[in-house]
């Protein structure tokens, strides 16, 4: 696990800590976290069920192992655990495309003190561009925004038990130029964050 610091720009006011598991760069890279394309489980795949079982555990047993030093690190007494939505509007996924989330949620549970599952305390209403699809695919509508300051506040709602809470905000990959997590984490804080710390498992070393 490697800290790192967003620093602050058009979308997010302050600097905030930041960690990640490891480099993402591509299935050719040694080390990649390829079990993330099986948990987004996109339509230009065809994951079986172990397949998909497999890159949970994969993905459970990392989070079970960084996500204890990092509450170490920030010196909180908890960290209440939010998962940045996927892009598209969360009624228009099915159960099988939103493991990452669900593997969050279990990690957390199962790490218990220390950690409160907030992972359902941001919904996603409204679909916005998603940003890692490089190409067209066939039968899947791109629609929505492409990131714009504010864009988390327009297309989500945010619970109010987010309010005080110190927030540990998680994604599957953090690409600096893409600015989806910096406003994710402006929002988080005008929603009445006390803090927020920013976890990510992988780090586009390509953008």
């Amino acid at each position: 696990m490697t800290p790192f610091t967003i620093v602050r720009n058009n979308y997010l006011t302050q600097n905030i800590q930041g960690f990640y598991h490891t480099d993402f760069g591509g299935v050719e890279l040694p080390n990649n976290p390829n079990y993330l394309y099986k948990l987004k489980n996109d339509p230009h795949h065809n994951w079986t069920e172990f397949r998909m079982q497999e890159a949970q555990q994969q993905l459970l047993a990392v989070l079970l192992n960084d996500l204890p030093g990092i509450l170490a690190q920030t010196n909180r007494n908890s960290l209440t655990v939010c998962v940045v939505p996927r892009a598209k509007a969360d009624s228009t996924y099915r159960p099988n495309q939103l493991l990452f989330k669900a593997t969050v949620r279990t990690a957390v549970n199962r790490l218990g003190n220390g950690f409160v599952d907030g992972t359902n305390f941001i919904t996603r209403h409204t679909n916005t561009k998603t940003t890692h699809l490089r190409r067209p695919m066939e039968g899947f509508v791109n629609d929505g925004s492409e990131p714009y300051p504010g864009i988390s506040i327009d297309t989500c709602s945010f619970s109010t038990n987010i309010n005080g809470r110190d927030i540990l905000l998680i994604d599957d990959i953090y690409t600096k130029t893409v600015n989806i997590d910096e406003d994710m984490i402006q929002a988080l804080l005008i929603n009445g964050a006390n803090t927020v710390t920013f976890y990510a498992i992988g780090n586009t070393i390509h953008d």
